[in-house]
């Protein structure tokens, strides 16, 4: 996919999309009197932690947060991780704090550079935040040298545009850069630099060296901010677990909702294949919110769309336009469903935020037209066919019923068989299915068989 194509793509999903999100944003303004936000950032930097602060930042600007403070206690974690946390810290509008309670080592202390301000207690303890592999180990000269120049210059960045000091980032991260404020040396250059809560309010010129100030508890945080309204602890629910999972596998449960959906309108009825189809595209939603990735409006846009597109294949076959805009519901959802969006900056999406939801509804389409290929040459002459076209039929014939028809009759099919439909045998208009192929409107058809209720037709030439 070329780049002129994906960015014609994206324009063409974000105008399709975007718009019922710009008229119901709420642009957040921040109100000292309003509740502050805070979230619990305890243990290890993983991707479960990302889900949950994600959801806590959108929460927070939806209620138009007085600010959103990190109450952290975390001896580090994945380096990935930490990164698309400072990029979530750098989108939202609210004032962001830490409140080191009483650890922000190694990924913890980049984070905490990624908020406005930082308060600590008296013995909490920030800093130590050289890169190591997963398991601990120093890495080696050359991947350390590549490793440090890049980092080093990101959180360079962070902290410039955050107002803290970038050479105490830079302290944090390599252990041969010395920090000196003035003429004191505050870290040689053989140790990371790592600093307690005493050490980080000293001043200089003035100036505090890293923390606004001292606090014991949250609530002396509020104080010093002159945060009236209080605070809302965002406490996680087990489902947040559950999301990560989900988001990692969109592709496959689209898949199966997309083979369920096959398989269930090429039998009569509702069964099997269609309960799983709703409960995959139930998991995918429902992960997506909980993730923080989309709200009700993506559902609601899809129930739509299915309904439509149920529409033209059902009561208005051939019609095309509740189709086609069904279809434009269905598969605009999804993409917009796995995109991450912000209530504080609506219509400021890129081409970039549509790649990875993209790339997922490309992958299950692709599958599910190699599995719907399958299952459409195979599927027709299998037991279980059967049984789903004559699943609770035998039960319910009436014992005066006979067949206007009879095996060998020919007609022309009056409606598209998809795969049910009616077809016209001389002076008489009759309710048909064909064994799983899809047929027009107007084609030569023959009896095949009759299966209790059911006249099963063929295509004739």
């Amino acid at each position: 996919m070329n780049a002129f194509f994906k960015k014609l793509l994206s324009l063409w999903l974000m105008a399709l999309l975007a718009a019922p999100a710009v008229l119901f944003a709420d642009e957040p303004t921040a109100n000292m009197t309003t509740p502050a936000y805070v979230f619990p950032l305890q243990g290890g930097v993983n991707e479960v932690q990302l889900i949950l602060l994600r959801r806590a930042l959108k929460a927070a600007e939806k209620a138009n947060a007085s600010a959103f403070i990190i109450d952290m206690d975390t001896p580090g974690g994945d380096l990935e991780v930490t990164m698309k946390i400072l990029e979530l810290l750098r989108k939202t509008k609210l004032p962001t704090l830490t409140f080191v309670n009483p650890n922000a080592v190694s990924a913890g202390a980049m984070i905490s550079l990624g908020t406005k301000k930082i308060y600590m207690r008296k013995d909490a303890v920030i800093g130590a935040a050289a890169v190591v592999t997963s398991d601990g180990q120093d890495l080696g000269k050359t991947m350390r040298q590549k490793v440090d120049s890049y980092e080093t210059a990101k959180m360079r960045a962070v902290s410039a545009e955050n107002g803290h000091n970038p050479a105490i980032a830079e302290a944090f991260m390599v252990a041969e850069k010395e920090l000196k404020m003035g003429d004191a040396v505050l870290d040689g250059n053989a140790t990371l630099l790592s600093l307690n809560g005493r050490e980080a309010v000293r001043l200089y010129d003035g100036k505090r060296l890293l923390a606004e100030g001292l606090a014991e508890t949250m609530d002396d945080v509020l104080k010093l901010e002159h945060l009236t309204g209080g605070m809302t602890r965002l406490v996680p629910t087990g489902f947040e677990s559950a999301a990560l999972w989900i988001t990692r596998i969109s592709w496959l449960l689209l898949l199966g909702g997309i083979v369920g959906a096959y398989i269930e309108m090429k039998a009569p009825g509702f069964g099997f294949p269609g309960i799983a189809s709703l409960v995959c595209f139930a998991f995918f939603f429902l992960g997506h919110y909980i993730a923080a990735l989309s709200g009700w409006e993506a559902t609601v846009v899809f129930v739509i769309g299915a309904m439509l597109v149920v529409v033209e294949i059902f009561l208005l076959p051939g019609t095309m336009i509740p189709g086609m805009v069904g279809a434009l519901m269905v598969f605009g959802s999804i993409v917009w469903a796995m995109v991450d969006h912000w209530p504080s900056q609506p219509g400021t999406l890129s081409g970039n935020d549509f790649e990875k939801p993209m790339l997922n509804l490309i992958i299950a389409l692709a599958g599910a037209a190699v599995v719907g290929g399958i299952l459409a040459k195979f599927l027709p002459h299998t037991s279980l066919y059967r049984k789903l076209v004559l699943v609770g039929e035998s039960s319910s014939i009436p014992e005066t019923w006979k067949p206007s028809v009879a095996i060998g009759d020919t007609g022309v099919a009056t409606t598209t068989l998809r795969p049910a439909g009616k077809a016209r045998f001389g002076e008489h208009v009759v309710d048909v299915m064909t064994d799983g192929t899809f047929l027009n409107s107007g084609a030569t058809v023959r009896v095949a068989s009759i299966e209790g209720m059911k006249v099963i037709v063929e295509s004739v030439g």
